[in-house]
């Protein structure tokens, strides 16, 4: 049996009982019915639940044939939106997040501009840590600060994971985005709408609690992995205790797929991904897959290790422009759907180059069931709005095909 068939690792038995997990491949979680996973060797998938909406987003996160490529876009709300830039106006980032009317507003607004397939709801990857007791705040020109950083097992033990439900108003913004797409379509088509939740990946947000912001060389965070392998292993699945809550809140509010964003991971060798986060990141993908939703998994500059993240069963992984589509996917053995890859600042380009940059990628998909356009990252602030429009409208002009 390869290493990716294999059933995840369960989480210790104390957590397990406190959030509710069940072990993978053993008792099914209380927090969501068992799912059957699909029986094609080397790739679990969301189970049939997840195409009751039917969306064409969710059919390609599936593999489903479609009838053009979905398309949407990493920071699709941002600063380079106006709309977005007169709510920042009268209100901070975690003001916006905390306040689902606001937060909603702001997820539709960008959605509907665009014309994209599918809205990503407007929350922030930390927000989980002030639930676990770990305070953080943005700083101009830095970004976010955790002002005490978890770097000991005595500051692993002290975090909190019985307090997922205070996260609960990133589901109440997901209920109104999903009331408000409910009988709406597409312009193009009859087409529902994909509804986007997320939440962090264990490594990344690992690294934020350790490091206490950015970082490039994540000396703290290797550290601890490499020399304290038992409050490393603690942290991890602290952390996915509250974001298999935090996930099924989402869920559970409409969300029809989930991102799990690990923007960190390439900063990592294949065989510390493998040996310090696979394994519990493929529990993490695992829980989320059986609440009924397709899994997409994203990181940047993860080239080197696409092939161990195919390992978690993520049903789409997310391609940045470092890559060639074609040949990531390939490698990828077409097991999983890819999301991606355009570069970002492309998106400065005159149109006629964002066009052929646009029909490369359509090229490399090859009309192959489970291509996703979006960026290999997130819209930049100054990106022209009009482009980030054209670009949707290449991709339906270009990839309309007969329904299979």
């Amino acid at each position: 049996m390869s290493d990716f068939t294999k059933a995840a690792p369960a989480l210790s038995p104390d957590l397990q009982a406190r959030s509710g997990i069940g072990s993978i491949g053993g008792a099914p979680s209380t927090s969501a019915p068992a799912t059957t996973f699909s029986a094609e060797p080397n790739q679990a998938s969301a189970p049939e639940a997840s195409t009751e909406r039917a969306s064409r987003f969710v059919r390609a996160c599936l593999r489903q044939p479609v009838d053009r490529t979905p398309v949407w876009f990493l920071r699709q709300a941002g600063r380079y939106m106006a709309e977005y830039q007169a709510v920042r106006k009268h209100h901070s980032l975690l003001e916006i997040c905390k306040q689902p009317a606001l937060a909603a507003e702001v997820t539709i607004t960008a959605a509907e501009k665009l014309g994209v397939d599918a809205a990503i709801i407007f929350a922030d990857l930390l927000l989980p840590f002030e639930c676990m007791g770990l305070p953080f705040e943005f700083l101009a020109g830095e970004g976010p600060v955790v002002h005490a950083p978890v770097r000991s097992r005595e500051a692993v033990d002290a975090l909190r994971t019985d307090r997922a439900a205070e996260l609960g108003y990133v589901a109440e913004a997901i209920e109104k985005v999903a009331a408000h797409f409910q009988h709406r379509t597409h312009d193009d088509t009859t087409d529902a709408l994909g509804i986007i939740g997320f939440i962090g990946a264990p490594f990344t947000l690992a690294s934020y609690m350790i490091e206490g912001h950015g970082s490039r060389q994540y000396i703290h965070t290797k550290t601890m992995m490499y020399r304290d392998p038992a409050a490393w292993q603690l942290l991890l699945e602290k952390l996915v205790v509250v974001l298999v809550q935090y996930a099924r809140q989402q869920v559970d509010a409409g969300a029809d797929v989930l991102q799990i964003f690990d923007s960190w991971a390439g900063a990592l060798s294949p065989a510390d991904y493998r040996e310090f986060v696979l394994p519990i990141t493929t529990t993490l993908v695992r829980e989320v897959q059986r609440m009924g939703v397709p899994v997409i998994y994203f990181g940047v500059d993860t080239a080197t290790i696409l092939p161990a993240m195919r390992e978690t069963g993520a049903d789409v992984l997310g391609l940045d422009w470092r890559i060639s589509l074609a040949k990531a996917w390939h490698e990828l053995d077409y097991r999983c759907a890819v999301q991606g890859n355009l570069d970002p600042i492309t998106l400065f380009a005159d149109p006629a180059l964002i066009d052929r940059r646009v029909a490369a990628i359509l090229a490399e998909a090859d009309n192959r069931p489970g291509h996703i356009f979006n960026l290999g990252h997130g819209i930049v602030p100054g990106t022209p709005v009009e482009h980030v429009q054209h670009v949707v409208h290449t991709v339906r002009r270009l990839s309309q095909r007969p329904q299979a």
